[in-house]
């Protein structure tokens, strides 16, 4: 199994395991996002496979993607990189879980959204703040209006207001909300349900109910990160956002 700095990633009995493990929050560089990309694809002939989880070390699942590769060439490469981890996640085509602990924001919340099934501990916050700093989350803009109410999530989406846990399963974005210390035994109860299921029967079921999602997934992937760059990273006041958070001051919007 190849070696990985940012991640941990384990494949036992049916259940594959990818650790975010870059703290002290797990904030996605282009570095661990190629090493889950790289996990993913290890996974594409894995037939015994049943359920893909996505977890997390330290104090956060994820802060979100790294501000400063949003820039100039390596924005690019960071927005295709990113896009990977969708494509091979319907690529894979097996149930995934995002057990949530503590900040899971941006590009974070984005993959632990994506996941078919969330668990959550009630110290854990969601949010998509990408609007602030002149930006905006793509992932987010595609799946929040299909999982929500178009109107709820423009405005999580428009504003990057921070949610709990506790509201974010009341909008159906968590299916369950445990203490911190509960979080491993809920968590393993879901796991275990599934674990003793059949891994092509699980397969099939889960993309006859996504298969029209998850088409239309890969064609808007295409699409957006066209959109991102002609036209999003192109205006001033995305530049002065994300040149403001780095520099750690309020942006000064030109309305360009």
């Amino acid at each position: 199994m190849p070696d990985y700095k940012n991640i941990k990633f384990e494949l036992n009995n049916g259940v594959a395991r990818i650790i975010f493990n870059r703290p002290p929050l797990n904030i996605l560089n282009i570095e661990m996002m190629k090493e889950i990309n790289k996990a993913l694809e290890s996974l594409l002939d894995e037939k015994s496979l049943k359920l893909v989880i996505f977890s997390a070390e330290h104090k956060a699942f994820s802060a979100g993607v790294d501000v400063g590769e949003h820039i100039g060439e390596k924005g690019i490469e960071m927005i295709k990189v990113f896009d990977e981890i969708f494509r091979l996640m319907i690529k894979v085509g097996k149930p995934t879980l995002a057990v949530v602990n503590g900040a899971c924001l941006g590009g974070g919340c984005e993959i632990a959204l994506f996941c078919d099934m969330v668990v959550a501990s009630d110290n854990a916050k969601f949010g998509q703040p990408e609007i602030q700093v002149g930006v905006f989350p793509p992932i987010a803009c595609m799946i929040l209006p299909q999982i929500i109410s178009q109107k709820k999530a423009l405005e999580l989406i428009l504003t990057g207001t921070l949610i709990t846990a506790n509201e974010a399963e009341g909008l159906g974005l968590v299916n369950k909300v445990v203490p911190p210390e509960q979080l491993e035994s809920e968590a393993n109860n879901l796991i275990s349900k599934i674990a003793v299921l059949s891994a092509p029967v699980l397969a099939l079921t889960r993309k006859a109910a996504l298969i029209r999602y998850h088409k239309e997934c890969i064609d808007y992937l295409t699409e957006i990160e066209v959109f991102y760059f002609d036209q999003l990273m192109k205006t001033e006041d995305a530049s002065e956002g994300l040149k403001a958070f780095l520099e750690k001051r309020k942006p000064q919007w030109k309305n360009k």
